[in-house]
């Protein structure tokens, strides 16, 4: 009786790292399929076409770019010589613009306004999937042209709005790349050959009665 139980206990001590190993298993598959669903809802399809792979680079490079010039916008954090040179560029943006001023907008309130747009239109691009992609890309492209326009009204010289400029074509670009429909020719498929050979037997009995009506009918002699 004892060695009948020795085995039992001994079977169960073997059969303990076999259960553990499956319980690890089931917990690592549980987790490759949450990273593979985290990946489809950041990314969208893995099995994605070029020009859903662009739009997505395009869209995380933009998005962490204009991230970044909107923080130095609201904070001398990152950089105290960058905010410092943006506080000076804001006022001089504000004095040629006197209209500004009638409006009751200072320095202070334009670079915040902007600095903000441009954090949260690139935390919806760089995280956000989907159409709001598409509205935060035309935002950013406004304020990009804002910026180009307050250059030339201060009269800058080209490498002081170079980089605006640059991504001001690639947020073009990307919105144009984003809007294009897609083409589905692809997506056309050859019919099937059951579907053929049905066609062809259905084009056979349509093309019956064709013969039949063309075969010579013979005369019935009555004895």
């Amino acid at each position: 009786m004892s060695t009948s139980l020795k085995e039992q206990a001994a079977c169960c001590l073997r059969s303990v790292p076999l259960a553990l190993s499956a319980l690890n298993a089931c917990a690592l598959d549980q987790r490759v399929r949450k990273a593979e669903r985290l990946v489809r809802t950041c990314l969208g399809d893995p099995m994605a076409s070029p020009r859903t792979v662009t739009v997505v680079a395009l869209s995380v490079a933009l998005g962490l770019f204009f991230v970044f010039m909107g923080t130095i916008k609201l904070t001398p954090r990152l950089s105290k010589d960058a905010y410092s040179e943006m506080k000076r560029a804001y006022k001089s943006y504000v004095r040629a613009l006197p209209l500004l001023k009638k409006m009751g907008i200072n320095s202070i309130l334009l670079r915040k306004s902007i600095g903000a747009l441009e954090v949260a239109c690139g935390i919806v691009m760089t995280l956000v999937p989907g159409r709001p992609k598409d509205v935060a890309n035309f935002f950013l492209l406004l304020l990009v042209l804002a910026v180009l326009f307050f250059h030339q009204l201060v009269g800058d010289p080209l490498k002081r709005y170079a980089h605006a400029l640059v991504f001001g074509i690639l947020l073009t670009c990307r919105l144009l790349i984003a809007r294009k429909p897609e083409d589905r020719s692809s997506e056309k498929k050859s019919s099937p050959p059951g579907n053929a050979g049905s066609d062809g037997n259905a084009g056979n009995t349509e093309e019956q009665p064709s013969l039949y009506e063309k075969a010579p009918q013979g005369k019935m002699k009555l004895s």
